[in-house]
Protein backbone atom coordinates (compact mmCIF):
# COMPACT_ATOMS: atom_id res chain seq x y z
CA UNK A 1 0.00 0.00 0.00
CA UNK A 2 3.08 2.10 0.69
CA UNK A 3 4.84 1.98 -2.40
CA UNK A 4 1.42 2.35 -4.33
CA UNK A 5 0.56 5.65 -2.28
CA UNK A 6 4.37 6.66 -3.39
CA UNK A 7 4.00 5.67 -7.19
CA UNK A 8 0.41 7.62 -6.92
CA UNK A 9 2.31 11.06 -5.82
CA UNK A 10 5.10 10.04 -8.04
CA UNK A 11 2.33 10.95 -11.09
CA UNK A 12 0.11 13.28 -9.09
CA UNK A 13 3.72 15.45 -9.25
CA UNK A 14 3.88 15.61 -12.67
CA UNK A 15 7.26 14.95 -11.86
CA UNK A 16 8.94 11.92 -14.18
CA UNK A 17 12.23 12.15 -12.93
CA UNK A 18 13.59 8.85 -12.23
CA UNK A 19 15.94 8.56 -8.91
CA UNK A 20 19.10 8.66 -11.46
CA UNK A 21 17.94 11.71 -12.72
CA UNK A 22 17.59 13.80 -9.53
CA UNK A 23 19.59 16.64 -9.33
CA UNK A 24 22.45 15.71 -7.44
CA UNK A 25 21.89 17.76 -4.07
CA UNK A 26 18.85 15.71 -3.40
CA UNK A 27 21.10 12.01 -4.28
CA UNK A 28 21.75 9.78 -1.86
CA UNK A 29 25.33 9.00 -3.33
CA UNK A 30 26.27 13.37 -3.17
CA UNK A 31 28.61 14.08 -0.97
CA UNK A 32 29.13 17.80 -0.28
CA UNK A 33 32.44 19.45 0.04
CA UNK A 34 33.90 17.67 3.12
CA UNK A 35 34.35 20.19 6.46
CA UNK A 36 35.75 18.89 9.51
CA UNK A 37 32.72 18.50 12.19
CA UNK A 38 33.98 20.24 15.34
CA UNK A 39 33.86 18.92 18.19
CA UNK A 40 31.06 18.63 20.29
CA UNK A 41 32.41 19.05 23.79
CA UNK A 42 33.85 22.09 23.30
CA UNK A 43 31.51 24.64 24.72
CA UNK A 44 34.14 27.48 22.16
CA UNK A 45 32.66 25.20 19.64
CA UNK A 46 29.19 25.43 19.74
CA UNK A 47 28.53 28.11 17.27
CA UNK A 48 30.48 26.29 14.80
CA UNK A 49 28.97 23.40 15.83
CA UNK A 50 25.34 24.74 14.19
CA UNK A 51 27.29 26.02 11.39
CA UNK A 52 28.37 22.58 10.37
CA UNK A 53 25.36 21.22 10.62
CA UNK A 54 23.49 23.93 8.90
CA UNK A 55 26.10 23.85 6.10
CA UNK A 56 25.54 20.24 5.89
CA UNK A 57 21.42 20.21 5.96
CA UNK A 58 21.62 23.23 3.40
CA UNK A 59 23.51 21.37 0.88
CA UNK A 60 21.30 18.70 1.15
CA UNK A 61 17.86 20.80 1.42
CA UNK A 62 18.59 24.31 0.42
CA UNK A 63 18.17 27.64 1.63
CA UNK A 64 14.81 27.75 1.55
CA UNK A 65 14.03 24.48 2.94
CA UNK A 66 16.38 24.63 5.49
CA UNK A 67 15.15 24.25 9.16
CA UNK A 68 17.08 25.09 12.37
CA UNK A 69 17.05 23.38 15.51
CA UNK A 70 15.92 26.33 18.47
CA UNK A 71 15.14 27.02 21.47
CA UNK A 72 11.41 26.09 20.80
CA UNK A 73 11.69 23.63 18.35
CA UNK A 74 13.45 20.21 17.97
CA UNK A 75 15.25 19.50 14.64
CA UNK A 76 17.30 15.80 14.06
CA UNK A 77 18.74 15.20 10.74
CA UNK A 78 19.25 11.38 9.69
CA UNK A 79 19.92 9.47 7.07
CA UNK A 80 23.36 11.53 6.09
CA UNK A 81 21.15 15.08 6.40
CA UNK A 82 18.84 13.53 3.81
CA UNK A 83 15.87 13.00 6.52
CA UNK A 84 14.65 15.57 9.05
CA UNK A 85 12.54 14.88 11.77
CA UNK A 86 11.11 18.66 13.05
CA UNK A 87 8.87 19.52 16.16
CA UNK A 88 7.20 22.68 16.82
CA UNK A 89 6.45 23.42 20.46
CA UNK A 90 5.22 26.37 19.90
CA UNK A 91 2.43 25.04 17.79
CA UNK A 92 2.07 21.59 18.60
CA UNK A 93 3.39 20.15 14.98
CA UNK A 94 5.30 17.19 14.39
CA UNK A 95 6.82 17.19 10.26
CA UNK A 96 9.01 14.09 9.57
CA UNK A 97 10.36 14.37 5.89
CA UNK A 98 12.91 13.32 3.82
CA UNK A 99 14.69 14.34 0.10
CA UNK A 100 15.71 10.68 -0.26
CA UNK A 101 15.24 9.43 -3.72
CA UNK A 102 15.83 5.87 -2.76
CA UNK A 103 13.37 3.89 -0.35
CA UNK A 104 12.23 7.57 0.76
CA UNK A 105 8.74 5.71 2.79
CA UNK A 106 11.39 3.33 4.32
CA UNK A 107 13.31 6.51 5.54
CA UNK A 108 10.48 7.85 6.72
CA UNK A 109 9.01 5.01 8.23
CA UNK A 110 12.55 4.31 10.36
CA UNK A 111 12.38 8.35 10.93
CA UNK A 112 8.78 8.42 12.24
CA UNK A 113 9.54 5.58 14.90
CA UNK A 114 13.16 7.02 15.82
CA UNK A 115 10.91 10.27 16.56
CA UNK A 116 8.07 9.15 18.33
CA UNK A 117 10.49 6.99 20.87
CA UNK A 118 13.08 9.35 21.03
CA UNK A 119 14.63 9.24 24.30
CA UNK A 120 13.13 11.73 27.36
CA UNK A 121 17.33 12.33 28.30
CA UNK A 122 18.91 13.93 25.88
CA UNK A 123 22.21 12.63 26.32
CA UNK A 124 21.06 9.55 24.55
CA UNK A 125 19.95 12.02 21.45
CA UNK A 126 22.16 12.71 19.03
CA UNK A 127 21.21 15.92 18.70
CA UNK A 128 24.63 17.36 16.91
CA UNK A 129 25.05 14.55 14.16
CA UNK A 130 23.05 12.66 12.04
CA UNK A 131 23.11 9.12 14.01
CA UNK A 132 19.88 7.78 15.41
CA UNK A 133 19.29 8.21 18.91
CA UNK A 134 19.71 5.44 21.40
CA UNK A 135 16.19 4.44 22.31
CA UNK A 136 16.06 3.74 25.95
CA UNK A 137 13.95 4.66 28.78
CA UNK A 138 10.43 6.63 28.66
CA UNK A 139 9.79 8.10 25.31
CA UNK A 140 10.16 12.23 25.86
CA UNK A 141 6.53 12.18 23.56
CA UNK A 142 4.66 9.64 25.54
CA UNK A 143 1.43 10.87 25.66
CA UNK A 144 1.94 14.19 24.13
CA UNK A 145 1.11 11.85 20.35
CA UNK A 146 -1.32 9.35 20.38
CA UNK A 147 -1.80 6.95 17.38
CA UNK A 148 -4.41 6.85 14.91
CA UNK A 149 -6.69 4.41 17.56
CA UNK A 150 -5.90 7.38 20.21
CA UNK A 151 -3.38 5.16 21.84
CA UNK A 152 0.01 6.85 23.37
CA UNK A 153 3.08 5.74 21.88
CA UNK A 154 5.50 3.79 24.41
CA UNK A 155 6.67 0.67 22.52
CA UNK A 156 8.30 -0.09 19.07
CA UNK A 157 5.78 -1.72 17.69
CA UNK A 158 3.03 0.81 18.00
CA UNK A 159 5.25 3.18 16.84
CA UNK A 160 6.08 1.38 13.66
CA UNK A 161 2.14 0.50 13.20
CA UNK A 162 1.25 4.42 13.87
CA UNK A 163 4.37 4.79 10.96
CA UNK A 164 2.72 2.58 8.85
CA UNK A 165 -0.62 3.99 9.21
CA UNK A 166 0.77 7.63 8.34
CA UNK A 167 2.59 6.75 5.33
CA UNK A 168 -0.39 4.59 3.89
CA UNK A 169 -2.78 7.77 4.99
CA UNK A 170 -1.22 10.88 5.59
CA UNK A 171 1.93 10.67 2.96
CA UNK A 172 2.35 13.93 1.17
CA UNK A 173 5.13 15.12 -1.43
CA UNK A 174 6.74 18.69 -2.44
CA UNK A 175 8.85 20.22 -4.92
CA UNK A 176 11.95 22.05 -3.47
CA UNK A 177 14.67 23.32 -5.35
CA UNK A 178 16.90 20.25 -5.22
CA UNK A 179 14.07 17.86 -6.41
CA UNK A 180 11.47 16.41 -4.31
CA UNK A 181 10.30 16.04 -0.15
CA UNK A 182 8.06 13.80 1.13
CA UNK A 183 6.74 13.99 4.47
CA UNK A 184 3.77 13.32 7.15
CA UNK A 185 2.39 15.86 9.38
CA UNK A 186 1.55 14.54 12.77
CA UNK A 187 -0.83 16.49 15.30
CA UNK A 188 0.69 16.52 18.83
CA UNK A 189 -2.70 16.29 21.44
CA UNK A 190 -4.05 19.76 22.53
CA UNK A 191 -2.80 19.21 26.27
CA UNK A 192 0.72 18.19 24.90
CA UNK A 193 2.76 21.62 26.80
CA UNK A 194 0.89 20.96 29.93
CA UNK A 195 2.14 17.62 30.08
CA UNK A 196 5.69 19.06 29.31
CA UNK A 197 5.18 20.54 32.57
CA UNK A 198 3.78 18.00 34.65
CA UNK A 199 6.93 16.27 33.61
CA UNK A 200 9.28 18.56 35.35
CA UNK A 201 7.17 20.00 38.10
CA UNK A 202 8.93 17.65 40.63
CA UNK A 203 11.96 19.48 39.83
CA UNK A 204 10.67 22.59 39.92
CA UNK A 205 9.41 22.25 43.22
CA UNK A 206 12.14 21.20 44.56
CA UNK A 207 14.59 23.95 42.97
CA UNK A 208 12.46 26.81 44.06
CA UNK A 209 12.25 25.89 47.67
CA UNK A 210 16.41 25.36 47.60
CA UNK A 211 16.41 28.58 46.24
CA UNK A 212 13.72 30.78 47.91
CA UNK A 213 11.83 31.22 44.73
CA UNK A 214 8.22 30.97 43.55
CA UNK A 215 7.42 28.22 41.41
CA UNK A 216 5.44 29.81 39.05
CA UNK A 217 8.19 32.42 38.53
CA UNK A 218 10.19 29.21 37.18
CA UNK A 219 7.50 27.71 35.45
CA UNK A 220 7.14 31.15 33.53
CA UNK A 221 10.98 31.13 32.81
CA UNK A 222 11.08 27.81 30.97
CA UNK A 223 7.51 28.25 29.47
CA UNK A 224 9.15 31.55 27.66
CA UNK A 225 12.38 30.26 27.27
CA UNK A 226 11.72 26.91 25.95
CA UNK A 227 8.24 25.91 25.74
CA UNK A 228 9.32 23.31 28.04
CA UNK A 229 11.66 21.56 25.39
CA UNK A 230 14.77 20.07 27.24
CA UNK A 231 16.45 19.42 24.00
CA UNK A 232 16.45 23.78 23.11
CA UNK A 233 20.21 25.63 22.09
CA UNK A 234 20.66 28.74 21.11
CA UNK A 235 23.31 30.56 18.76
CA UNK A 236 24.07 32.37 21.69
CA UNK A 237 25.35 28.51 23.38
CA UNK A 238 22.48 28.56 25.78
CA UNK A 239 21.01 24.66 26.94
CA UNK A 240 18.33 23.36 27.83
CA UNK A 241 14.80 24.25 29.49
CA UNK A 242 16.21 27.40 31.04
CA UNK A 243 18.53 28.38 28.52
CA UNK A 244 21.28 28.77 30.52
CA UNK A 245 24.74 29.83 29.08
CA UNK A 246 28.10 28.22 30.45
CA UNK A 247 30.18 30.82 30.34
CA UNK A 248 28.06 33.42 32.07
CA UNK A 249 25.23 32.24 34.34
CA UNK A 250 26.93 28.60 34.30
CA UNK A 251 29.92 29.90 35.67
CA UNK A 252 28.88 32.31 38.35
CA UNK A 253 26.78 29.14 39.38
CA UNK A 254 29.52 26.74 39.79
CA UNK A 255 31.74 29.47 41.31
CA UNK A 256 29.59 31.33 43.37
CA UNK A 257 26.74 28.88 45.10
CA UNK A 258 28.38 25.63 44.28
CA UNK A 259 32.08 26.23 44.73
CA UNK A 260 33.44 24.48 41.62
CA UNK A 261 35.92 25.19 39.49
CA UNK A 262 34.77 25.95 35.49
CA UNK A 263 32.04 26.35 33.93
CA UNK A 264 29.01 22.99 33.17
CA UNK A 265 29.20 21.03 29.99
CA UNK A 266 26.17 20.98 27.32
CA UNK A 267 25.73 17.22 28.83
CA UNK A 268 25.69 18.66 32.56
CA UNK A 269 22.94 21.52 30.87
CA UNK A 270 20.89 19.20 29.18
CA UNK A 271 19.84 17.14 31.98
CA UNK A 272 16.56 18.76 32.96
CA UNK A 273 17.69 18.64 36.84
CA UNK A 274 20.76 20.07 36.87
CA UNK A 275 19.42 22.76 34.44
CA UNK A 276 16.15 23.71 36.40
CA UNK A 277 18.83 23.72 39.27
CA UNK A 278 21.25 26.27 37.45
CA UNK A 279 18.97 28.23 36.54
CA UNK A 280 16.99 28.38 39.69
CA UNK A 281 20.45 29.11 41.50
CA UNK A 282 21.20 31.54 38.54
CA UNK A 283 17.97 33.52 39.84
CA UNK A 284 19.36 33.06 43.70
CA UNK A 285 21.80 35.04 42.25
CA UNK A 286 20.59 38.08 40.93
CA UNK A 287 18.32 38.15 43.68
CA UNK A 288 21.13 37.76 46.42
CA UNK A 289 24.24 39.79 44.64
CA UNK A 290 23.87 41.67 41.95
CA UNK A 291 20.29 43.01 42.35
CA UNK A 292 20.30 43.02 46.42
CA UNK A 293 20.11 47.21 46.18
CA UNK A 294 17.09 47.02 45.07
CA UNK A 295 14.66 48.09 47.79
CA UNK A 296 11.25 47.12 47.17
CA UNK A 297 10.46 43.47 46.33
CA UNK A 298 8.34 43.79 43.47
CA UNK A 299 10.89 46.04 41.70
CA UNK A 300 13.56 43.43 42.57
CA UNK A 301 11.45 41.07 40.95
CA UNK A 302 11.25 42.76 37.65
CA UNK A 303 14.63 43.58 37.56
CA UNK A 304 15.48 40.04 38.06
CA UNK A 305 13.69 38.63 35.49
CA UNK A 306 14.76 41.35 32.98
CA UNK A 307 18.60 40.62 34.14
CA UNK A 308 18.15 37.16 33.57
CA UNK A 309 17.55 37.63 29.93
CA UNK A 310 19.23 40.89 29.36
CA UNK A 311 21.80 40.97 32.27
CA UNK A 312 22.33 43.38 35.43
CA UNK A 313 23.99 45.99 33.20
CA UNK A 314 21.05 45.73 31.09
CA UNK A 315 18.76 46.89 33.71
CA UNK A 316 20.81 48.95 35.55
CA UNK A 317 21.89 50.57 31.88
CA UNK A 318 18.14 51.69 31.85
CA UNK A 319 18.11 53.87 34.56
CA UNK A 320 21.51 55.35 34.05
CA UNK A 321 25.03 54.94 32.67
CA UNK A 322 26.36 54.98 35.74
CA UNK A 323 25.44 52.17 37.89
CA UNK A 324 25.63 53.63 41.12
CA UNK A 325 23.28 56.33 39.69
CA UNK A 326 21.25 53.99 37.61
CA UNK A 327 20.55 52.22 41.66
CA UNK A 328 19.39 54.86 42.91
CA UNK A 329 17.06 55.86 40.20
CA UNK A 330 15.41 52.42 40.50
CA UNK A 331 15.08 53.21 44.28
CA UNK A 332 13.51 56.06 43.51
CA UNK A 333 10.67 54.77 41.43
CA UNK A 334 7.49 52.73 42.41
CA UNK A 335 7.16 49.33 41.08
CA UNK A 336 5.07 50.14 38.28
CA UNK A 337 7.49 52.82 36.82
CA UNK A 338 10.43 50.26 36.94
CA UNK A 339 8.13 47.99 34.84
CA UNK A 340 7.19 51.00 32.42
CA UNK A 341 11.21 51.94 32.34
CA UNK A 342 12.27 47.88 31.88
CA UNK A 343 9.68 47.38 29.16
CA UNK A 344 9.83 50.53 27.40
CA UNK A 345 13.56 52.04 27.98
CA UNK A 346 15.57 49.11 28.42
CA UNK A 347 18.59 49.05 25.74
CA UNK A 348 17.48 45.55 24.15
CA UNK A 349 14.06 44.91 22.58
CA UNK A 350 13.77 41.06 23.54
CA UNK A 351 14.95 42.40 27.38
CA UNK A 352 11.84 44.58 27.34
CA UNK A 353 9.16 42.14 25.95
CA UNK A 354 10.52 39.19 27.70
CA UNK A 355 9.50 40.60 30.93
CA UNK A 356 6.11 41.12 29.74
CA UNK A 357 6.05 37.28 28.37
CA UNK A 358 7.05 36.04 31.79
CA UNK A 359 4.93 38.17 34.58
CA UNK A 360 2.10 36.79 31.67
CA UNK A 361 3.05 33.43 32.35
CA UNK A 362 3.48 33.50 35.86
CA UNK A 363 0.04 35.37 36.37
CA UNK A 364 -1.08 32.29 34.39
CA UNK A 365 0.37 29.40 36.83
CA UNK A 366 -0.01 31.23 39.94
CA UNK A 367 -3.84 31.03 38.82
CA UNK A 368 -3.66 27.64 38.40
CA UNK A 369 -3.64 27.19 35.09
CA UNK A 370 -0.89 24.17 34.64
Amino acid sequence: MKKSLFLSLLLLSGCSVAPEETPPCACDDYVPPYVKPPSASNQENIQQLLAYIAQKAKDRWGEDEFVEAGKHRYVKYLDGYNTRAHIDFEAGKIYVSTISQYQPTEKLQKAIVQTLLMPADPAHAELFSDKEAVLRGKPFLLGQVLDHDGKPIEWEWRANRYADYLLDNKLQKKAIKHGSAYYVEINMVKDHLEQREYQYAGLIRDAAKRYGLSEDLIFAVIKTESSFNPYAVSHAGAYGLMQVIPKTAGADVFNLVKNKPGIPTKEYLFDPANNIDTGAAYFYILKNRYLRDVKHPTSKHFSMISAYNGGTGGVLSTFDSDRKRAMNELNSLNPTQVYDALTTQHPKGEARRYLQKVLYFQKDFSQGNI
